[in-house]
């Protein structure tokens, strides 16, 4: 609840301490006393954009400070969400700087205007005119049949499955598109890899393959050079070797006179070891020597297939093709193994469906159980109110998906008199009746969940006598279980408060002044009959306030 308020520098406001307690507080005031700045300073609190216009005094700061007690609102999980310091007396700051910029507080924590709208709304709830067209949103509506069917918790696991589900209806068509995108590309990289498979590129020794290619390609020159080598080495008195044998003859005969004549001797005779083998070797590859157009043919296919696999990959070795032939693997065995994947996510998908249907089934059935107990009491509250005609039908109806808090849709349907038909809300209740609506749904509430402190603004206008004297009652009543303040013209009401305060102005060297005060008892007797027969009191009034405060 709000415990205290403290605004400072702002619009005709120099300086205002006040202090509230639990239970039924009236706020009374001549129109244009400064009732509005009050909600007006109340409302930066809770998150109001500041304007510098706002200020009294442009060159000192403005400051607007609201303690309030939260023993009772649950609301450690918000203050962790928003990574604020939990504490039961929790104070909200708002600033205006004279250079115009503004600045929030929560228990002297700096935070933003969305975080402090956050908090702020679970703590006071302002009621004006303009908030009387919440009835007759869906988001409204929902809060309110769910908190008679206690659904908190059921909707807070639905979301929670609700998040996982669409999690996994994205993993799953982002699965899906990928295929796609690979299943396009499937083909053309099957074929790529059957080509780079069928070439055995591990068994491929490039350097082997070209010498092969070069040695049966050109078989005829080899033989005919190998000849020829052979006859230069081998010729009868002309050839090589017999030259060599000569001279090793000559200088064996010298080889006795010393060692360098020796020395020359072994050369020559190396030598002719030396030429001795190549001559095998010439014979031996002489018999070797043949033409194989086949494996010629062979040979060069595969150069070619090398050669032209090189060209379209732009690759220069066989390594390079071998781990573009892994790589292409890969993706083929991806695109394969998605199937598996989408067909697992599937399943998945189907199983967390299957359990959404189920809780919403659940939120379903406790909102249709408690509907006819809601209309009831609320078609029993505007009767009292001066409504004893007016109808109230609820149609829920289950949606073929799923939103946020369940798959269903509901509607406030109304009629306001005997012999008109049921229709929207929105499109069927003037604004006094709205206001009425507003005040019975939230005195329903009140018995079931624990609702922040409210303001009524006005809420009375337009109503009077024995309708005024019953608003009074179901706002005292709702007082019992919060925090109930009711700014008001109307004496039947101020009279049921358990505390009164009044707005009023003065005039201070010229200036006009905004103050807030608490009425003692006497002071509340003569309020009350001033609101009863204006300012010049009569006895008459006098008595029947004190009959009223009685």
């Amino acid at each position: 609840m709000l415990t205290s308020l403290h605004i400072k520098n702002y619009a005709l406001i120099d300086e205002l301490k006040v202090s509230f307690h639990n239970g039924f507080t009236i706020i009374t005031g001549e129109t244009g006393a400064g009732k509005s700045i009050l909600l007006g300073g109340l409302s930066l609190v809770l998150g109001k954009r500041a304007d510098l216009s706002q200020v009294k005094n442009s060159k000192e700061k403005c400051v607007i400070e609201a303690v309030f007690d939260i023993a009772n609102y649950n609301l450690t999980a918000l203050f962790k969400t928003l990574d604020l310091d939990y504490d039961v007396q929790t104070i909200i700051r708002r600033e205006i700087l004279p250079s115009g910029k503004s600045r929030a507080f929560i228990n002297d924590t700096p935070v933003t205007l969305e975080n402090l709208g956050a908090l702020s709304g679970s703590l006071i709830d302002i009621h004006s005119q303009q908030q009387t067209q919440q009835v007759t949103q869906d988001d409204y509506q929902f809060k309110v049949i769910d908190a008679l069917a206690e659904n908190q918790l059921n909707i807070e696991a639905f979301s929670k499955q609700l998040k996982q589900y669409k999690s996994l209806e994205k993993t799953l068509e982002q699965l899906k598109q990928s295929k796609a995108e690979l299943i396009k590309e499937y083909d053309y990289n099957l074929f790529l890899t059957k080509e780079l498979t069928e070439i055995n590129l591990e068994t491929v020794d490039l350097e082997t393959l070209e010498a092969e290619y070069e040695a049966l390609n050109n078989v005829e020159i080899i033989g005919e050079k190998l000849a020829s080598a052979k006859a230069i080495l081998n010729a009868e008195q002309l050839g090589v070797l017999d030259q060599i044998n000569a001279s090793k003859q000559e200088l064996t005969k010298i080889a006795s006179f010393g060692a360098a004549y020796e020395n020359l001797k072994e050369r020559i005779v190396s030598i002719g070891i030396e030429l001795d083998d190549i001559l095998v070797e010439i014979d031996d590859l002489e018999e070797k020597l043949s033409t194989d157009p086949e494996a010629l043919e062979g040979i060069n296919t595969k150069l070619q297939i090398i050669n032209n696999l090189f060209q379209k990959h732009a690759v220069l070795d066989v390594k390079a093709l071998i781990e573009i032939r892994d790589t292409l693997q890969l993706k083929l065995n991806d695109t394969e193994s998605l199937d598996d994947a989408i067909a697992d996510k599937e399943q998945e998908l189907v199983k967390a469906q299957e359990k959404l249907k189920q809780m919403a089934l659940k939120i379903h059935k406790n909102r249709k159980k408690v509907i006819p107990v809601f209309v009831s009491k609320l078609e029993a509250i505007l009767s009292e109110l001066g409504m004893p005609n007016a109808k109230f039908k609820v149609e829920l109806e289950a949606l073929t998906h799923f939103v946020k808090n369940g798959n269903d849709n509901l509607q406030f349907l109304f009629m306001a008199n005997k012999g008109s038909s049921f229709n929207e809300l929105k499109k069927s209740a003037s604004g006094g009746e709205l206001s009425r609506i507003m005040l019975a749904i939230k005195s329903i509430l009140a018995d079931y969940i624990q609702l922040p402190s409210i303001m009524f603004d006005e809420i009375d206008t337009g109503v009077s006598g024995e309708i005024s004297n019953k608003m009074g009652d179901i706002m005292k009543q709702m007082s019992l279980k919060m925090q109930v303040f009711s700014i008001t013209h109307l004496p039947q009401i101020a009279a049921k408060g358990s505390a009164h305060f009044k707005v009023f102005k003065t005039d201070i060297d010229d200036v006009t002044h905004t103050n807030l005060k608490k009425l003692s008892e006497e002071e509340r007797i003569v309020e009350i009959a001033q609101m009863l027969g204006g300012v010049a009191i009569t006895d008459s009034a006098m008595a029947h306030a004190k009959q009223l405060l009685n």
